[in-house]
């Protein structure tokens, strides 16, 4: 029987107990679910009796904030997920949402920006990674779970919401006003040659890819095609600020650059291990030297990418080690429309290492600083702005990569 219904009933039957049975058992079995719902059924009955707001003391509303509270202790991607939310979710997965493009997360308890994501208002606006999120229309987040969190910032397009951020980084705290609009951007940009610094170098394409969605394989492999007839001799993909998205998006792009049939990544849980292999068809294995770039912001399907790569010595990794989001969740609908997602295993690259707290760490460690980042960020703003003149901004990081690319290169001739 479904998992709600089932609670309830317990917790029915339990409400009909002698109360000092809860005392009697003490020395039953600490793993019986029987006493632990009846646990839960005196504290419902207790709540109902006596607590101050009877409007809140619903069967409903106590049994889903217990499911909330069951789901979000365990880690900060298990979720009880009311219909409406459910809902929600089902309808991110089209690619197209209203929302703001900020991607969050409860860090140490408080609700804290992985990244904004391009060409979304929160991008334009100026938020950083690392911001924290202390309110959402004036009401506080301190005591909100990551699910309800994203669903006030998620809803209808054209309406306005006020976010009050903290930055850590400078200690300020300002209020920004954001409108929602349709959140659809394209995941690979900034396709071009680098200017070669000596005559007849080597000619080095870049590209970032912001997100991994349905067609960021096949724009991968349209933009590395107009690169290479432009002559590119050498490949730096970016994938610093890249919070994920689709596992198999993440392995068609790992297809571009492996032979068939590879094993790109792997989930170990408690259900049954399972593989994740380039396309024995589809794969285009190009052999074109490559370097990666990551920071703390990749994440997921970032991790993913750069872990296979690294690992099966197709590419130098360069930055700084990445976010350490490597779990899967799985989630199960429930007979109320409601829904359980549930973390059931961890990925892990061909190497047997686990992504999750740990992240991948990059062969050649290149950091920025905080106002390096911040240059950088606003540049990719003005980039994308027609309106903006352009700026060339230095990036240590770009520039290692380049420099290890070119040495790869020289290397290679001798």
């Amino acid at each position: 029987m479904p998992l709600v219904p089932v609670l309830v009933l317990l917790l029915a039957a339990a409400l009909h107990a002698p109360a000092q049975n809860l005392t009697e058992n003490s020395t039953a079995d600490s793993e019986s679910p029987y006493d632990q719902l009846q646990l839960i059924s005196r504290t419902m009955q207790l709540i109902r009796q006596d607590y101050v707001d009877e409007s809140k003391t619903g069967y409903k509303d106590l049994v889903y904030s217990a499911l909330k509270g069951m789901l979000e202790d365990l880690d900060p991607h298990s979720q009880f997920m009311e219909p409406k939310s459910f809902k929600n979710m089902q309808e991110d997965t089209r690619s197209e949402f209203g929302g703001l493009g900020v991607v969050v997360t409860q860090r140490r308890g408080v609700l804290t920006v992985i990244n904004p994501m391009e060409d979304t208002p929160g991008f334009r606006a100026g938020i950083l990674p690392g911001d924290q999120i202390l309110k959402i229309n004036g009401e506080t987040t301190e005591k909100l779970g990551l699910n309800e969190a994203v669903d006030k910032l998620r809803g209808p397009v054209g309406e306005k919401v006020t976010l009050t951020i903290n930055r850590p980084a400078d200690g300020s705290t300002k209020d920004y006003e954001l409108e929602r609009v349709v959140i659809k951007v394209p995941s690979v940009k900034d396709v071009r040659i680098l200017p070669s610094r000596q005559q007849a170098g080597p000619r080095i394409g870049y590209l970032r890819i912001t997100q991994f969605n349905e067609p960021t394989a096949p724009e991968l492999g349209t933009a590395i095609d107009k690169l290479e007839k432009q002559g590119m001799d050498g490949l730096i993909v970016d994938l610093r600020h890249n919070p994920g998205g689709l596992i198999g998006s993440a392995v068609d792009v790992c297809g571009q650059f492996l032979p068939p049939n590879t094993l790109v990544v792997y989930t170990e849980g408690r259900s049954p291990s399972r593989e994740y292999r380039t396309g024995v068809r589809n794969s285009a294995n190009r052999r074109i030297p490559l370097v990666v770039l990551t920071n703390y912001a990749s994440a997921s399907g970032s991790e993913i990418v750069a872990g296979a790569l690294k690992d099966l010595d197709r590419a130098l990794v360069i930055g700084e080690t990445t976010f350490g989001k490597g779990s899967v969740q799985s989630v199960v609908s429930l007979p109320d429309g409601s829904a359980a997602r549930l973390t059931t295993a961890k990925y892990y690259t061909p190497g047997r290492k686990p992504i999750h707290g740990h992240g991948v760490e990059p062969h050649i460690r290149a950091t920025l600083t905080y106002d390096e980042e911040v240059a950088l960020l606003g540049a990719r703003r003005k980039r994308d702005d027609p309106t903006q003149p352009k700026e060339v901004i230095w990036d240590p990081q770009l520039e290692r990569a380049v420099d290890a690319l070119e040495g790869s290169l020289q290397h290679a001739k001798k």
